[in-house]
């Protein structure tokens, strides 16, 4: 079941807003999304919230210094998604750039598994020219107690910066740096670990600065890693609250302008997108992908490399393997799917609250996608599983609002003790490990959990709508340029209209895709063409419709199309 709401907003806001300059409608938009005053629109790097407010970055920062002075060699210890890589990158070019000697590491997701282990640490260890004398997390290091422990025990400094919910015993690093760490006051709870990262090299860059290694005017240009952190706040769909929304404008504000590093414009290429224009929706769905492709399939560190090269020439030819790898992934997850809804063919969502599939012949690099498609098309928590290594099965599961996936995990581990080998994540999404003999047993578990804290309300879909658009205006290139040059994304989401429309024609495209042409009633002369992307079922002669608008250019002229969410009846 979907259930259609118009977004309220307060009046007073909205109206302050426009007086302010806004364009009414998006006036409205930004104040039914918290937005109150005309200040908290603006996108300077000055809002930036300060790095000092982060617990435990002003001794990172010392510590860093110290280390790049005393030529102390350092290892970034990545993770193998597109948060994790752009992380990697942010700081391999940020710390090279105040004279650290510099080096990065990402584990093979099927060798090695996730984050700093012991086994990372013995394989950092081996590196050619000897061990390292600091390792660096990025994006991973606050639940790896046993990592840092092997790393101490062999004299190797660690430095944790990450962004993940940590458990009840943090790791005993030199210093941590973690927003969501007990004790740090740092307004933004949602920073990416690229972000993380980012905080921490501009408490570095200052702290070098006092000890006299630069002065305001020599000092590195950090604001030339904004595409970084804003391809992976992006990709990582944490909350785009203000202090996120900053650094992803900064970041857009770059790419637009052709300001980016060799790698970012050789995705942009390979992904068919126009950087001139580049709005959240292209790194998300663009380039996030075909990153987060080698991690998936292969090996991250390629990824890294498109990232970090400054040779043109290079970073395309990485960027065509990363868009193979792209293509090679949706095969495999098309199939994954196929089989999966195979299995599901007697599923009654009406009888369950949660979702658990696994199959023995299934990639463990795609679970995660293949789990939010069926949690998109049933609406439950879904986990799919698929073998690993010595016996055991590894799961990626996706959420719904009001069900907290990690703190679910957790609670069944406080019931079943043992039935979890490991597993973190977030409140949307989470990993674990189990037997694989468990997994009935721990889809029972799960499922009593589901059943406690869902009802059928938070079952329902609920699409929020942002209201009729009742200025005919609205609906032009401009005004969708408008819509597409702001930030939008999770926890500030884009904006979707609702209004009655009349069915004047509909067809399907490929048996899939329904293409439609729609009027006002009592206006039949404004036409508006419209698709609804996977949808087959054609609608009534009159229907409801929530939609995102969108430029089309056909022929050289630029149109409006409207991308439809849901239709009823009306």
């Amino acid at each position: 079941m979907t259930q259609l709401v118009t977004r309220s907003y307060p009046a007073a806001a909205a109206e302050a807003l426009s007086n302010a300059g806004l364009h009414p409608v998006l006036a409205r938009l930004y104040a039914a999304r918290g937005i109150t005053q005309a200040a908290e629109t603006e996108s300077g790097l000055s809002r930036l919230l300060p790095p000092s407010e982060l617990k435990g970055i002003d001794a990172t920062a010392a510590f860093l210094a110290d280390a790049i002075t005393a030529r102390r060699r350092m290892l970034v210890v990545a993770d193998y998604d597109c948060d994790g890589a752009t992380a990697c990158a942010v700081a391999v070019r940020g710390l090279r750039t105040m004279g650290a000697e510099v080096d990065y590491l990402v584990p093979n997701r099927f060798e090695y598994g996730y984050g700093l282990t012991p086994e990372i640490v013995a394989l950092a260890a081996r590196r050619r020219g000897g061990a390292p004398d600091v390792l660096i997390t990025v994006d991973n290091g606050i639940a790896s107690l046993d990592g840092v422990a092997a790393a101490q025990a062999l004299n190797i400094d660690v430095v944790v910066t990450d962004h993940h919910l940590p458990g009840d015993t943090l790791p005993q690093a030199r210093c941590i740096v973690n927003p969501n760490q007990p004790g740090c006051t740092f307004a933004s709870k949602h920073l990416a670990g690229v972000g993380v990262m980012f905080y921490v090299l501009l408490a570095l860059r200052a702290e070098l600065r006092q000890r006299g290694h630069f002065d305001a005017a020599s000092q590195p240009r950090l604001d030339a890693l904004l595409d970084l952190v804003a391809l992976g706040t992006v990709a990582d769909v944490v909350k785009l609250d203000s202090n996120n929304r900053i650094l992803v404008a900064q970041g857009l504000s770059r790419i637009r302008a052709g300001r980016m590093q060799p790698g970012i414009a050789a995705l942009f290429r390979a992904a068919g997108r126009n950087a001139r224009t580049a709005g959240g929706f292209d790194l998300g769905f663009g380039l996030g992908p075909r990153l987060n492709a080698a991690g998936r399939l292969a090996d991250m560190s390629l990824g890294i490399e498109c990232l970090l090269t400054d040779d043109s020439g290079r970073a395309w030819q990485l960027a065509q393997e990363l868009d193979a790898m792209n293509r090679e992934r949706r095969e495999i997850e098309t199939g994954m799917q196929q089989e999966a809804l195979a299995d599901l063919a007697r599923f009654d969502p009406r009888r369950a609250s949660t979702l658990c599939v696994f199959n023995d012949t299934w990639h463990q690099g795609v679970i995660g996608i293949v789990a939010a498609r069926l949690k998109e098309k049933f609406y439950r928590p879904t986990i799919v599983f698929a073998p690993g290594d010595d016996g055991l099965v590894k799961g990626s599961g996706r959420s719904i609002p009001g069900f907290h996936l990690r703190d679910a995990l957790d609670l069944v581990t406080k019931r079943d003790p043992g039935l979890i080998r490991k597993f973190g994540g977030h409140a949307m999404a989470a990993g674990l490990t189990l037997q694989a003999d468990d997994v009935d047993r721990f889809a029972a578990a799960f499922e009593a959990v589901g059943s406690e804290w869902l009802d059928e309300k938070a079952l329902s879909r609920v699409i929020e709508t942002d209201g009729d658009l009742d200025d005919e205006t609205c609906f032009s290139p401009s005004f969708v340029e408008l819509l597409d040059s702001q930030v939008w994304g999770q926890g500030f989401p884009p904006p979707v209209f609702c209004g009655e429309f009349q069915v004047l024609s509909q067809t399907l495209l490929k048996d899939k895709h329904l293409k439609l042409q729609l009027s006002r009633p009592g206006q039949p002369r404004q036409r508006y063409n419209a698709i609804w992307f996977n949808h087959n079922v054609l609608l009534p002669e009159r229907a409801l419709v929530a939609y995102r608008l969108a430029s089309d250019t056909f022929n050289g002229a630029a149109r409006v199309q409207l991308i439809v969410e849901h239709a009823a009846g009306a």
